[in-house]
């Protein structure tokens, strides 16, 4: 004799679609291998779940009624969609029928994961008795209705887990032409059970725009870890500036340290200055050169981010290096040509 799939659930014959959800529901909170230790559980959870993938469905459940579970199994029923004889197998997975009829989520955390308002505790709580009517009722995805006269709880809410930060660093050049960059990232992402995870690994690519700063934020939204009861994180890449042999980054500006000798500060000096296209800039003063004077070459600098077409300034900040030792003659000679003041 088959399995009397409305016995596991509770039903007379001609229930009606709302009612196989509710007893799905009550059976399926009693029966779980998660809250049931009894030693029959799991085979009861596993009937559980046959059961109501038969009677949710209604081609199943009409060849069910008509046939039984060896008419349903042995292909008696009808033809399936391409023609051929229609046989059902129950997949053998209750806990993915689980997480599939509560979209993935814990509801036990909705039912006995704290205490009721009514000061109850899990240990009181009898699911044998009907435990929708703690919480107002159902919808129809199997998640409580908010009651709305003197009601306890709303929709269960997930929370997103905190972002995932990164440091992201790029080279001077890159910012100044643009670039991209594939980022590897190892995450949790959830099998089909709902429950167990499995690691993944995805490339992120990142298109660096020109003159991007540093302190710019990338993200992907909701690729960290997947968990059964969280939102995943964001991955959030924060811009960096990786150190440059030459010039120090100011905004859109760049920097360069220029090191003169005293007498070229005193007397006047040409310089060679490198330049982001890859050729030198050549400057010549006549002026006085003192520790720290900066001179500006306007649009040689980063493109700005907003304009790529317009660039910073390049700013030769100057060094003045003094010599370590000066003969009597030469400091003589100093006094003789500076003036005191």
């Amino acid at each position: 004799m088959g399995k009397d799939y409305y016995s596991i659930l509770g039903l007379q014959r001609g229930a009606s679609e709302d009612e196989v959800k509710k007893a799905y529901r009550k059976q399926a909170l009693k029966w779980h291998p998660d809250k049931n230790k009894s030693p029959t559980a799991e085979d009861r959870f596993k009937e559980v779940a046959e059961a109501y993938e038969v009677l949710s469905d209604p081609k199943k459940r009409e060849i069910y009624d008509q046939f039984g579970e060896e008419g349903l199994k042995g292909g008696i029923g009808g033809n399936d969609d391409q023609g051929g004889t229609f046989r059902y197998t129950f997949h053998g997975d209750p806990h993915a029928t689980f997480a599939a009829f509560f979209n993935g989520a814990n509801p036990f955390e909705m039912f006995f994961g704290r205490r009721m308002a009514n000061g109850q505790h899990e240990e009181s709580m009898d699911v044998d008795s009907d435990i929708f009517g703690h919480f107002g009722g159902f919808s129809m995805n199997g998640f409580p209705r908010e009651r709305h006269r003197g009601g306890m709880m709303g929709p269960m809410q997930r929370k997103q887990d905190p972002p995932i930060i990164h440091d992201l660093k790029v080279s001077l050049e890159e910012i100044f032409n643009g670039s991209t960059k594939r980022m590897k990232i190892s995450r949790k992402r959830l099998n089909p059970d709902g429950r167990t995870v499995r690691m993944e690994d995805k490339i992120l690519t990142i298109e660096i725009k020109k003159g991007w700063k540093e302190g710019t934020r990338i993200t992907f939204p909701k690729e960290g870890d997947e968990m059964p009861n969280t939102i995943p994180a964001d991955v959030v890449f924060v811009l960096k500036d990786k150190p440059h042999p030459h010039f120090k980054r100011d905004g859109s500006n760049i920097v360069y340290h220029a090191r003169v000798s005293l007498r070229e500060a005193l007397c006047g000096c040409t310089i060679h200055v490198p330049a982001m296209e890859g050729r030198s800039i050549s400057i010549t003063t006549q002026e006085v050169i003192k520790p720290g004077a900066r001179k500006r070459i306007s649009g040689r600098g980063v493109p700005f981010s907003k304009n790529p077409h317009q660039r910073g300034d390049l700013i030769v900040e100057f060094e003045v290096s003094f010599p370590d030792f000066l003969s009597t003659s030469s400091k003589e000679g100093l006094k003789r040509h500076l003036p005191m003041s």
